[in-house]
Parts: structure tokens; C-alpha cells; sequence
């Protein structure tokens, strides 16, 4: 025997949270605060491959921007403390 599958899926919380009866709720009203806190970027397989996580990132970029520097000639004024 085979078993029928219902098109709908079962509503399986409580009757008492009944979402329909609460007011003010305001779609979207964080998402500024949460773009602005949130640095995601998607990176390409064969770069993912070559990076297992956040920390290895991050430790290539910085390392990047130190030869970066390097190549650029000093034009920058030096801090004196």
C-alpha cells in the first residue's frame, strides 16, 4: 500500500501561538542594522578549496595588503608619537 501525501504541510504549533492575532510586527525593520553588521562574501570553489575557513582568509589578505604597501612608494606622511 502506498501512502497518500498531503500537498500541505501539518501546522504543528500550539494554538495559543496564534501569529495572526499579534499587531505591530514591521517586516524588514532590522535589516539596515543587519547589513551593516554583516560582511559576507562568496567566494569562487577553486578559492574556497584553497582557504578551509575564515582565519586562513583573513591571514592571506593581511599579508596581501602587506606587500601591497611595500611595492607602493612612501609618499605617506610618518606618524611621529
Amino acid at each position: 500500500m502506498k501512502k497518500e501525501f498531503e500537498n500541505e504541510m501539518e501546522d504543528e504549533l500550539r494554538s495559543e501561538y496564534d501569529f495572526s492575532q499579534m499587531q505591530g510586527g514591521i517586516r524588514g525593520k532590522y535589516v539596515e542594522r543587519y547589513r551593516t553588521g554583516t560582511n559576507l562574501v562568496l567566494l569562487d570553489p577553486d578559492v574556497a578549496q584553497a582557504f578551509p575557513n575564515d582565519a586562513a582568509v583573513n591571514e592571506a589578505l593581511r599579508l596581501l595588503m602587506q606587500v601591497a604597501q611595500r611595492q607602493q612608494p612612501n609618499t605617506a606622511v610618518q606618524r611621529t608619537e
